[in-house]
């Protein structure tokens, strides 16, 4: 070894390799190599401070706190229970809702088309003023 003094040796027991560019765990505050670095290959038992993960609703997509100690499955089906704002009828809401006033014409759009000249909705197959007999001109734009 021509520069012991640099870097530390590996926390791990099974390790205690000389690493020069040694990594200290966030959870536990020891210093390992890289191969030992994560919370499960150092069996840290702080890994609990760090690894906290927050379950979310499944119908609502809210994010549900859980104490220390709490099952996340029971607070999750307590959340479902009690305080869910989950709307059945918000998912079966209609998108095609603007109906063409073209009569006979029974197409509905995603978004309102509105025609320049005489202000209702058609749908695309009737937006422009000579597809719907526009009364809104008397003359037509275009001799198309």
């Amino acid at each position: 070894m021509e520069l012991p003094w640099l870097g530390e040796h590996c926390s791990e027991r099974s390790c205690k390799q000389l690493d020069f560019l040694p990594l200290k765990c966030d959870a536990c505050g020891e210093v390992f190599c890289k191969d030992h670095i994560r919370y499960d290959d150092h069996k840290c038992s702080s890994a609990y401070k760090k690894n906290v993960q927050v379950p979310v609703c499944p119908l609502c997509s809210t994010p549900i706190p859980v104490q220390k100690g709490e099952i996340p499955d029971i607070v999750v089906g307590a959340h479902i229970d009690k305080d869910c704002k989950y709307n059945p009828a918000q998912q079966k809401q209609k998108i095609f809702t603007n109906k063409c006033l073209k009569p006979g014409c029974k197409r509905k759009e995603m978004m309102k088309v509105v025609c320049e000249q005489c202000g209702g909705n058609f749908c695309l197959k009737h937006r422009h003023p000579l597809d719907h007999d526009c009364p809104g001109s008397s003359q037509p734009i275009s001799k198309a």
